[in-house]
């Protein structure tokens, strides 16, 4: 049996990043497809954008990591991402009212330009590169499926092979793993395209969906543009049912609803909503790409160590009264940690939030309130009787 003392499960943009941090010390990279960023990340088409609105702590966790993840994916390695700003237009009179009002809280250098605001820090980066960049010198094991964690001695047992200290669960919409009520992750699926056509793109834009900028020229006269990304929702039940995030082929997915006709309609979709953002000649559909995105409920991330809400509710069963407890107080699995619920700033947010939960776990520095599970189990274990 081999040891670890960091073994991380799901090699999309969380897991690779937790890996990059974790990189100095004897840590496996786990996941159940073949490669690094082969469901959600490998869907999504790695555009870093600023929120714009009014001042809250969600934006605030947006602009930190914006900041931070340029600058990080920068400094990793420059060809992998491309910078040329992003231009954010308004979808329609009412939100260039809203556009207005928010211009007093933009937290990025802008300049007014085609009707909406330009944002020199708007990003692009090639998600599935990225993914293999960050876990290059990281032991991976691929076509790897978890079918069951021991806790044995201080160490968890992964399928009576692999041994580790620390257990760091990455795995977005598929939860299976977390046998916990108050964790609740809901799937956005969703649809983004690679497209050939002869208009050059010199930067970013943002509307109803975002296109890139040309950032690949394939011959003369046509480049390469990414456009992205539907939402959908499906039920929950159905995708547990029918396992919809242990195969990522479009004929294992029907039964949660996404038909081929609806794989066509969103392709459709985005050529349309593109073309109402900046007109595409020539255009011919090189590559179609979906997935899960996965979301909180409250659209905040998942970060931190696990609470044992059995455990907490035999020591505290007032709780259920409403009878508050600090979190330090509550009951904790050892040593076994979550990233999740990066939704669909998963480029943005990661890079920083790994960062956050590695320093957390190796040096026990403080995570904000709104970031760790705690919100979530107090707000779960108000409702329970």
């Amino acid at each position: 049996m081999k040891n670890y003392d960091y073994v991380i499960i799901g090699a999309g943009i969380a897991g690779s990043c937790v890996a990059h941090f974790l990189k100095d010390d004897k840590t496996l990279l786990l996941d159940r497809f073949d490669d690094v960023a082969q469901f959600a990340s490998g869907v999504a088409g790695g555009f870093l954008s600023p929120l714009l609105g009014k001042p809250n702590k969600f934006k605030e966790l947006v602009t930190t990591s914006l900041k931070f993840a340029v600058d990080f994916y920068k400094n990793l390695d420059e060809d992998l991402i491309v910078q040329k700003g992003v231009l954010r237009l308004p979808k329609d009179d009412e939100d260039r009212l809203k556009f207005d009002e928010y211009k007093k809280h933009f937290d990025f250098e802008c300049e007014e330009k085609n009707d909406g605001f330009f944002f020199k820090i708007g990003s692009q980066v090639f998600s599935y590169d990225m993914c293999k960049k960050l876990t290059k010198n990281i032991d991976k094991k691929f076509n790897y499926d978890v079918k069951h964690i021991k806790r044995i001695d201080n160490f968890y047992i992964i399928n009576d092979e692999i041994k580790a200290k620390n257990l760091i669960l990455t795995t977005g919409s598929d939860i299976e793993l977390i046998d916990e009520e108050y964790i609740k992750i809901r799937a956005v699926w969703g649809q983004r395209i690679d497209i050939s056509t002869t208009t050059c793109i010199d930067f970013n834009y943002h509307k109803e969906c975002s296109v890139s900028t040309s950032h690949e020229k394939l011959d003369d006269k046509t480049y390469k543009v990414s456009i992205g990304a539907t939402h959908h929702r499906f039920d929950n039940n159905l995708e547990k049912k029918y396992k919809a995030f242990e195969n990522p082929e479009l004929s294992n997915l029907v039964n949660i609803g996404y038909t081929n006709n609806l794989y066509k309609k969103d392709t459709f979709e985005l050529l349309d909503k593109a073309n109402n953002i900046r007109p595409l000649n020539d255009v011919k559909v090189l590559k179609t790409y979906f997935g899960p995105r996965a979301s909180s409920f409250d659209y905040f991330p998942l970060v931190g160590s696990l609470i044992d809400s059995k455990e907490t509710l035999n020591m505290f069963p007032y709780l259920k009264n409403g009878t508050p407890v600090k979190s330090e107080r509550f009951i904790r699995y050892d040593n076994l940690f979550v990233l999740n619920g990066v939704g669909g700033r998963g480029f943005v947010l990661s890079p920083y939030l790994a960062k956050k939960l590695v320093d957390f776990i190796k040096r026990n520095d403080t995570l904000e309130d709104e970031i760790t599970v705690d919100r979530l189990f107090k707000k779960w274990v108000r409702r329970i009787k």
